[in-house]
């Protein structure tokens, strides 16, 4: 039997030849890659219905019951961007999981709609999910107006504004907590990011490929005699529960609302576009406009179906880029098995216990390393971005500026109206915008007003 081609490390596409993006992986490599995007976006899935449940006035056991909903419907939406069915997914390793971006404006909806807040919540993201997704194909159309100098923007602003969230679970995760930011907890983090570095830096093939893995386990079983962990979880865990349809009541549709969460949509849609020409750059297939329209639509549709098994707005998560990035593993296939791992964390309440136990400070260690990977992949990007060439440099620097407003002042627009800050309070999307109007005004609209007359034809 001959041997499987190997891919360029160039990455160009060579006839007969299959790209690492299509490439099946033996069984247990590609089950342990997967479990590691798996691990790496745990946290990412349930911190949102984690903070939403108490904020509406459920209780630990309706929130767990979100938890694991959004684990299942986080899995159906992977298959869907990685697989793909019809137009439906961008077919890269792509992640989705329940978007950060609608926690405030859901937590406002449903203090808002009282004893019937998850209902509300559901029928705006099902309404939300199906504007998006006829929107997808004209979000597609505007690759073009994504050139490197854009992009390399956006995916260091991706990684930049994802390392806060690793700082915050590194102290903890839980700002009220009496242990928040201790030296244990800071400890146990670098601890993690010493023995990920370390591991990487030993390590050959495969177990080098799953070292932020490795590095998880590690840090977990440090974190047991510390008491920073226990099996409580597993104890008080089923072996088997369904996310059953509309536990929480029939869809309510409620217009304040529904504007509310198309408003996240948009910027949901405009941080998943940048995510996906991140992406496609890092695996070496670029994005074209048909890629983020099938991405988009991915996305959208999760979105929709998620509030029918109580999950909510699905979103690409940076994070695994990062992962991709750093492991150099781009099969979307493994990402799917992910996605197979997702579906049955949320089935399995055991299963997702087991993963629970990896203590915040251990994932915030990791987190340092993967999501500076994205950041260092903006940077490349950037370094191809032609700098030296007109106001390019202009460019990056205001649209990084404005991006980091929220990370590095997170009050700066607390006078804004509410409505406004569904976008302003996300660095990506508004360095992704200045970066696209300022690209637009130097490098199009100027570059037609200033373009050198013709040269004049020599007589003969």
């Amino acid at each position: 039997m001959a041997a499987t081609p190997r891919f360029r490390k160039d990455a160009v596409a060579v006839p007969g030849e299959t790209h690492p993006v299509d490439e099946t992986l033996p069984p247990l490599k590609m089950f342990t890659s997967g479990l590691q995007h798996v691990a790496a976006m745990y946290a990412g899935v349930v911190a949102p219905p984690m903070i939403l449940g108490p904020a509406v006035g459920l209780s630990a056991t309706e929130t767990g019951f979100l938890m694991g909903a959004s684990l299942f419907t986080a899995g159906l939406a992977t298959l869907l961007q990685t697989l793909g069915i019809w137009k439906i997914g961008a077919r890269l390793p792509f992640v989705n999981g329940v978007s950060f971006a609608g926690v405030t404006p859901m937590v406002a909806i449903g203090k808002g709609a009282g004893a019937d807040a998850i209902p509300v919540i559901f029928g705006a993201v099902i309404v939300a999910g199906a504007l998006g997704f006829i929107l997808a194909p004209y979000f597609g159309r505007l690759v073009r107006f994504f050139p490197p100098v854009v992009t390399g923007t956006v995916i260091t602003l991706i990684g930049v504004s994802l390392l806060p969230v690793a700082f915050n679970w590194s102290q903890g995760g839980n700002r009220t907590a009496d242990d928040y930011g201790s030296l244990r907890n800071i400890g146990m983090a670098a601890a993690t990011l010493l023995i990920v570095l370390v591991l990487r830096r030993l390590l050959r093939g495969f177990l080098q490929q799953i070292a932020i893995l490795l590095g998880l386990a590690a840090g977990t079983l440090l974190a047991v005699p510390l008491g920073m962990t226990g099996l409580d979880a597993l104890a008080d865990a089923d072996l088997v529960g369904f996310p059953t349809p509309f536990h929480f009541g029939a869809p309510q549709f409620q217009l304040a609302a529904i504007v509310s969460m198309c408003i996240v949509m948009l910027v949901c849609m405009t941080e998943s576009t940048a995510d996906i020409l991140a992406l496609g750059r890092i695996v070496g297939r670029p994005a074209d406009a048909e890629t983020i329209a099938g991405g988009l639509r991915a996305d959208t549709l999760g979105s929709a179906i998620s509030p029918l098994f109580n999950g909510f707005m699905c979103s690409a998560f940076a994070q695994n880029i990062g992962l991709v990035a750093m492991t150099k593993v781009r099969s979307r296939f493994v990402v799917a098995a992910g996605g197979g791992i997702l579906i049955l964390l949320g089935l399995c309440p055991v299963a997702a216990s087991v993963i629970a136990l990896v203590p915040l400070p251990v994932l915030g260690g990791a987190g340092i390393v993967l999501f500076g990977s994205v950041a260092a992949s903006g940077i490349q990007t950037l370094a191809g971005a032609a700098m030296e060439k007109g106001e390019n440099a202009l460019i990056v620097a205001a649209s990084v500026g404005v991006g980091l407003i929220p990370i590095a002042a997170p009050d700066f627009y607390h006078a804004f109206p509410e409505d406004l800050l569904v976008v302003l309070d996300s660095g990506i999307s508004t360095g992704c915008l200045v970066a696209i109007a300022l690209n637009l005004a130097f490098n199009h609209l100027g570059a037609r007003r200033t373009a050198p007359a013709p040269e004049p034809v020599a007589a003969h």
